[in-house]
């Protein structure tokens, strides 16, 4: 909520005729996008056109049942008492359900609560309230303070506050929809999330049972079998391997439940590739394993948080050696520029290996929690929540991951990530 003085209105809106002033105020509506910027226009505008000194704008508030004041125009302390309107006020129903500008001058022409509605006006210290409404729902209020509390003037003058409020309410309506979207979308993800986290209450339960019987079963009979040099050395590594494992599991848990909100920067995608390369060679040349680069020039840049997508990578990139084993095989990286429909530019990033392929039964659960094809024990095993995470950083990034393989041929992950605009 902000505070202007009514000097910022544009000295030329005098001369302009009545059309002239609603197509330049509908233009202005158009090309808005910020609430604030909005509020402040309309009540410009509002108060302009009816020589008012003071303003204030209540915008529907639907999660409080109320209006709250986002805007208001050379009014003092004294007379911003009313930081809300109920829903229930009397002033919000009689607009809401008379759909009718509002003036303390000619207020008893509106039945049936007269002495209340002109109680209400003097009450937050106004003389017209000006509904803004969008297919009869009351998205907005502007209450101004007309010199004197006069009347408006004619007809015309109230058809033209009319107009001026509708397209008012049509800007301020786009806002409270694409509010009521990205809550809906926020929603879903905590939902999606909580509901991945009772997947993985259930896996950890699991996952863990395996390492602590070892450990348990250990430490029973170690008392008895202490002069046993070879048991406890092999029994020792076993359970030392056991809480590595345990450990690892808790902290890729703990990793999968922050909230992972990326913090993006303008970054070169093809840098960032080749700087996980080079992580990755020293062990792709000890399982004989031979890179192929091929990065696309003049890459369009992208907006991104570069040590999550760097996680991303490493982690795609040690799955396909992993996946290839000690008898060697091909690994190939590869960035594209690509357009999808409605010319949106995209950047792409395939990571293309010659392993043995995933079935398609397990294909189709390979972003799953829990869920991995490595069953083999010790520290290194795999916890099937890498994948998981990887699709949930990309989600983040408003991206896309995809996957396909071929049983005895390989596979190919697809990371797409949105472009920025380039000038």
């Amino acid at each position: 909520m902000t505070d202007h003085p009514l000097r910022q209105v544009t000295p030329s809106s005098i001369t302009l005729t009545p059309l002239q002033r609603l197509t330049r105020f509908a233009q202005d509506m158009g090309t808005f996008t910020d609430r604030t910027v909005i509020a402040e226009r309309i009540l410009f505008e509002l108060c302009d056109a009816t020589s008012s000194h003071q303003g204030a704008l209540y915008l529907l508030d639907r999660e409080h049942d109320q209006y709250e004041r986002m805007m208001t125009l050379g009014m003092s302390n004294s007379s911003t008492a009313f930081p809300s309107l109920a829903s229930a006020h009397p002033l919000i129903q009689s607009l809401a359900r008379e759909h009718h500008i509002l003036s303390i001058a000619d207020v008893a022409d509106i039945p049936p609560i007269t002495p209340k509605l002109a109680a209400a006006l003097q009450a937050v210290h106004s003389s017209l309230a000006i509904p803004l409404l969008n297919k009869s729902r009351l998205i907005a209020v502007a209450l101004l303070g007309i010199p004197s509390g006069r009347p408006l003037d004619h007809a015309d003058g109230r058809d033209l506050l009319t107009a001026l409020a509708q397209s008012g309410a049509n800007a301020l309506d786009s806002i409270l929809v694409n509010d009521d979207l990205h809550q809906s979308q926020t929603l879903m993800r905590r939902t999606d999330r909580l509901r991945s986290l009772e997947i993985i209450a259930g896996g950890f339960a699991h996952e863990i049972r395996n390492p602590l019987t070892s450990i348990k079963t250990f430490i029973q009979l170690a008392p008895e079998r202490k002069d046993d040099s070879e048991f406890i050395h092999d029994f020792s590594r076993i359970v030392l391997d056991d809480v590595h494992r345990i450990e690892r599991l808790i902290q890729e848990i703990l990793d999968y439940a922050r909230y992972m909100e990326p913090k993006l920067t303008d970054e070169d995608l093809n840098e960032i590739v080749t700087s996980c390369l080079y992580f990755i060679e020293v062990k792709a040349d000890s399982k004989r394993i031979k890179i192929e680069k091929q990065l696309a020039s003049e890459l369009p840049r992208v907006m991104l948080d570069r040590q999550q997508i760097k996680q991303v990578l490493l982690n795609l990139l040690l799955n396909a050696i992993d996946a290839m084993g000690d008898g060697g095989g091909q690994l190939r990286v590869r960035t594209h520029r690509i357009t999808k429909p409605g010319t949106a530019v995209w950047t792409q990033i395939e990571i293309e290996d010659s392993g043995p392929g995933i079935s398609k039964v397990n294909l189709e659960h390979i972003f799953d929690p829990f869920f991995t094809t490595k069953h083999t024990s010790g520290e290194h095993a795999g916890t099937g929540l890498g994948l998981t995470i990887v699709h949930q950083i990309i989600q983040e990034h408003h991206g896309e991951i995809q996957v396909e393989s071929t049983e005895g041929v390989g596979t190919t992950f697809s990371v797409n990530l949105p472009a920025l605009p380039i000038d």
